[in-house]
């Protein structure tokens, strides 16, 4: 343990609690070695020695951190073997070897556990947020539990909704390496035979949305893409999936739109569908100032 202070400044860091873990791991290491070897050194070596220590180390000790504290240990056992008699350390150093690769193989498999355990629970948290969004209720605690997930906040967001893929998992794999090599963050889970990507990022530029979402269309099913109007912040994120939801439902109407299309795009589509909201925005955005322009312009849309 000296040692491992000595080579590693991180384990001074560390609370009494977890350098005790540690300890404990050590000397359950070196004993599950002496009895193996006692025995002959016959069969697979032990790889459970980590089961001495709660499964939260993991959070705490990192993999490259765990792989350095085997390797301190195992250098200074071997350390403590070229000490003893010639005819005695040839068979060690050995058993020493084949120990220390089985050793390597169980923190493998500790870490594998973990990490897959952290992406189910991120999964399902991703989906929760997800779902409170499409139903508008993400509130500040709805906003806490995506940065979680590693959501920054981005002065951006709009909500795009497609068909499902087959293997929505890889999809969303795809649309998250693609969104980062753009820079911007995604919260993405299956909804029914629906896949639903909030994208967030600086995307104030004119047809910013609709031209990432292009990057990534090929990632959803068959059918429309359709992107809603870009917000604040995640907390505005419902009525950008309201539109999109509505755009998608209207979407059949206009069978040659685009792929991906703008949820404005769709206004008089969905004003025909019975979108109240899409009715309000287009007598705002079209109708008023046609009015207020004056002259024939409304005359002439009328005929």
């Amino acid at each position: 343990m000296a040692r491992i202070a000595e080579q590693h400044p991180w384990f001074a860091e560390l609370d009494a609690e977890h350098r005790s873990w540690i300890t404990v791991v050590a000397r359950s290491g070196i004993d599950s070695f002496i009895n193996w070897f006692a025995d002959g050194g016959t069969g697979n070596p032990p790889r459970n020695i980590f089961d001495a220590a709660p499964r939260s180390l993991t959070r705490q000790i990192t993999l490259h951190q765990t792989v350095d504290l085997v390797r301190t240990t195992i250098d200074t056992m071997e350390a403590e073997i070229a000490r003893l008699a010639p005819d005695a350390q040839a068979p060690l150093q050995l058993a020493i070897v084949h120990y220390s690769r089985e050793v390597a193989f169980g923190a493998a498999e500790v870490y594998a556990r973990a990490a897959e355990l952290r992406g189910r629970w991120d999964a399902r948290l991703e989906a929760l947020v997800v779902d409170a969004v499409i139903r508008g209720d993400a509130d500040e605690s709805v906003t806490s539990r995506a940065s979680a997930l590693g959501w920054s906040d981005p002065s951006g967001v709009a909500v795009v909704i497609g068909d499902a893929p087959q293997d929505p998992g890889a999809a969303i794999e795809g649309i998250r390496q693609i969104a980062a090599g753009a820079q911007c963050d995604i919260l993405a889970a299956q909804q029914g035979d629906r896949l639903v990507v909030i994208v967030g990022g600086e995307l104030s530029e004119p047809g910013a949305p609709v031209g990432l979402v292009g990057q990534f269309a090929s990632r959803f099913g068959p059918g429309h893409i359709v992107v809603g109007p870009v917000v604040a912040n995640l907390a505005e994120a419902a009525r950008s999936a309201r539109s999109a939801l509505s755009g998608l439902r209207a979407a059949h109407a206009w069978p040659e739109a685009p792929r991906p299309v703008s949820s404005t795009d769709l206004l008089p589509e969905r004003v025909l569908a019975g979108d109240g909201h899409a009715r309000r925005l287009l007598a705002e955005q079209i109708y008023q100032p046609l009015v207020a322009a004056g002259g024939d312009l409304v005359a002439t849309l009328t005929e």
